[in-house]
């Protein structure tokens, strides 16, 4: 555990890898800590240099009270970058994740020089449908959201295996202030503007069974960017990372070679 006391937000994260090496950070999905690439990491090439955190009201960071904005999450992953010294990194980001990495992208292009836009769009879903999810987890709690949730993020075949159970206590015991903030700053961003200014090297990665951010969102969004590219994973859901760690490991080391970041 490693907390970096930035100003305003204090953020645990962990680094793997040779310091020296090429450096890839990652932003991880609404409900979920930085555990959400574990199976991922080690099937990514090990000379590179892996930069894990907890956004803002998650796992082991600070949780201010909610609501949140996009901005200051996007500011909370630039000062952590600009606290261990990082440029010229790969950022990959799932979901809030993904509209982290466009948002810093924007910003930053000496930090950040691809991104990986994995299970995201430039706007995730409708103001109503947040508002009535913060609404659920005032009143009930994350647990009131938990059955749904889990049938967006996985594959019917997924929840069918014991491991769903460790998803779904990731998803629950998730700060409610933190789910809450997060869900504001999504609720309010509208990146398609933004996004469909951007340069550099870009690959969208999508699941065939995602319910949260369908394929066609996705494509969508990344089709934004001039040059990028767009992979399928079919018969995963919402965290291919966790349904599918090889193949997801095969797209984006695929990707990182084309850009010479290995």
């Amino acid at each position: 555990m490693r907390i970096a006391d930035l100003p305003d937000i204090a953020l645990n994260y962990r680094i793997d890898g040779p310091e020296d090496g090429p450096t890839v950070v990652f932003a991880n999905s609404l409900g979920t800590d930085y555990r959400l690439w574990d199976k991922l990491l080690p099937l990514l090439p090990q000379n590179l240099r892996f930069i894990r955190y907890d956004k803002r009201g998650h796992g082991l960071s600070e949780c201010p009270n909610p609501p949140y904005t996009m901005g200051a999450l996007v500011s909370d992953l630039e000062k952590l970058l600009d606290f261990l010294n990082v440029r010229d990194a790969v950022l990959v980001g799932c979901s809030i994740g993904g509209l982290i990495a466009q948002g810093i992208a924007v910003k930053r292009l000496d930090q950040i020089r691809a991104i990986v836009l994995s299970n995201t769009g430039a706007k995730i879903g409708t103001v109503e449908m947040w508002d009535d999810r913060i609404a659920a987890v005032a009143k009930g709690g994350i647990e009131a959201l938990a059955e749904p949730t889990m049938e967006r993020w996985f594959s019917k075949d997924f929840r069918a295996t014991p491991e769903l159970t460790a998803w779904r206590a990731m998803l629950t015991r998730t700060p409610a202030e933190g789910y809450m903030g997060c869900s504001s700053a999504i609720s309010g961003t509208d990146f398609y503007t933004t996004t469909a200014s951007l340069s550099l090297p870009t690959l969208g990665i999508a699941g065939s069974e995602d319910g949260s951010t369908p394929p066609d969102l996705v494509r969508e969004t990344v089709d934004l960017v001039k040059g990028s590219r767009f992979e399928l994973i079919r018969g995963a859901g919402h965290l291919p990372m966790v349904e599918n760690p090889e193949r997801y490991a095969e797209v984006l080391t695929a990707f990182l070679s084309d850009i010479g970041h290995i």
